[in-house]
Order: structure tokens, then C-alpha cells, then sequence
């Protein structure tokens, strides 16, 4: 009904950049926000970066002023540029959006599978 593909993950050494890219398709009426979030084994799935379809935008502390988190609307397409990585940027990095589809009225959250990044000292 609803499919969130993430792509752009991989292995990257300290100081580098890496840009995510997460595309929504399927019986889409609506997309309210878009996101990121991360996840090490063992545990849990944090915010990394969330943006709203009127363009706000939110931040973890940890990556406030290295990540930009961006949008294209036309695309159905959430981008997530990331800085100056550090090794505790290692994780995996799933997309999250809130999504109303032509199916019904409500907004149902739908994530994407992940997407590994490494980034080495």
C-alpha cells in the first residue's frame, strides 16, 4: 500500500559526508512529516531528524549543526545530508513518515527497512 525505500547508506571514514535519501510510493493522498531515525544493536530507535510538510524542522542534539534534513514534495522524497560524521554516527538509519493514503482519512505511520551506516576512525 505504502513503500519507503531508503538508499545512499555505507561506509565512510570520520569527518566525511554521506547523503540519505528515502522515496515514498503507493495510494498516497497525504504525506504530513518526514523523518530519520537510528538504531544500534541492542538499542533503541532514536529521533535523528523529523520535517514537517510546512518545511519546520527538528533535530537530535547529537547531530544538530552537522545533519540537514530536507524534502522535495514533487518526489515524495525526504533527504537526509549528514557531516562531519563521527564513528558514533554508526548505526542503522530507517525512514519514518506519516502518510494519509487514498484508502482512508487517518495518518498511519510507515517506515522504511534501514539503511547501514558505518563511518570508521
Amino acid at each position: 500500500q505504502v513503500q519507503l525505500v531508503e538508499s545512499g547508506g555505507g561506509l565512510v571514514q570520520a569527518g566525511g559526508s554521506l547523503r540519505l535519501s528515502c522515496a515514498i510510493s503507493g495510494r498516497l493522498f497525504s504525506i504530513n512529516y518526514m523523518g530519520w531515525y537510528r538504531q544500534v544493536p541492542g538499542k533503541q530507535r532514536d529521533l535523528v531528524a523529523v520535517i514537517t510538510d510546512g518545511g519546520i524542522t527538528n533535530y537530535a542534539g547529537s547531530v544538530k549543526g552537522r545533519f540537514t534534513v530536507s524534502r522535495d514534495n514533487a518526489k515524495n522524497t525526504v533527504y537526509l545530508k549528514m557531516n562531519s560524521l563521527m564513528p558514533e554516527d554508526t548505526a542503522v538509519y530507517y525512514c519514518k513518515s506519516s502518510v494519509r493514503t487514498t484508502m482512508g482519512p487517518a495518518f498511519v505511520d510507515y517506515w522504511g527497512q534501514g539503511t547501514q551506516v558505518t563511518v570508521s576512525s
